[in-house]
């Protein structure tokens, strides 16, 4: 029996309807944020640890480091942000969009449901523990990918290339990898639900042996 085709995520195309001009201060922790736009922030730290967003867009976000934890994100857009740091361990993002650079992402125990990272430079992804639905990343970098324990169904990676991918004890349901340049994987054994191509599968081919104790001898 064929097996069937891989499924791609469902991404829900933003419509955050009208925006008026959101006022700075108002982002702190606990904050609830509904249909408002910020323009070219420039903060040392962004605070908005359980704070809830609706209808947001943040356009040329800098900071040093943004606390996101326990955080809520529905129909946000964070375009062109430059955050060395985001932390935001057991958030909740629906609806989101990002562009631009994070160098590390704090996201354990987290739940992304239709989020499209675009163009997007990450050095270090951590998702473990996390849920996954609906997610693609498309023209990225990412030097680190950590989906240790994850669950993942309807992932893709377009264009996108990942240093080091570790999937140790992870779920994965139509993860398509077929468009990423995988350098490393570590957990070939929790590889189960992940598409790749047959050029991907030749690379893979030793670490797959390995794993099972195949020798390959000529």
């Amino acid at each position: 029996m064929a097996a069937s085709p891989t499924k791609s995520p469902q991404i829900t195309p933003l419509d955050l309807g009208r925006l008026v001009d959101g006022d700075p201060s108002e982002l702190r922790d606990g904050a609830y944020v509904e249909s408002a736009r910020f323009a070219d922030l420039v903060l040392p730290h962004l605070a908005l640890a359980g704070a809830e967003l609706v209808a947001a867009r943040f356009q040329g976000l800098s900071a040093d480091e943004a606390d996101l934890k326990g955080a809520r994100l529905s129909e946000v857009e964070l375009d062109q942000v430059d955050v060395p740091v985001v932390r935001a361990a057991r958030s909740q993002w629906r609806d989101v969009r990002v562009t631009g650079r994070i160098g590390s992402l704090e996201a354990y125990e987290a739940e992304l449901r239709s989020v499209h990272f675009v163009g997007c430079k990450l050095s270090y992804v951590n998702l473990r523990g996390a849920e996954l639905l609906d997610v693609a990343f498309t023209d990225c970098v990412i030097e680190e990918l950590d989906l240790i324990q994850g669950k993942a169904r309807r992932v893709r990676f377009s264009g996108t290339r990942i240093a080091q991918l570790d999937v140790q004890q992870s779920e994965l349901h139509d993860v398509d990898l077929r468009g990423a340049e995988l350098e490393g994987v570590t957990g070939v054994a929790h590889l189960r639900g992940a598409t790749f191509s047959p050029h991907q599968l030749d690379r893979l081919a030793p670490l797959l042996a390995l794993e099972i104790g195949i020798k390959i001898e000529a």
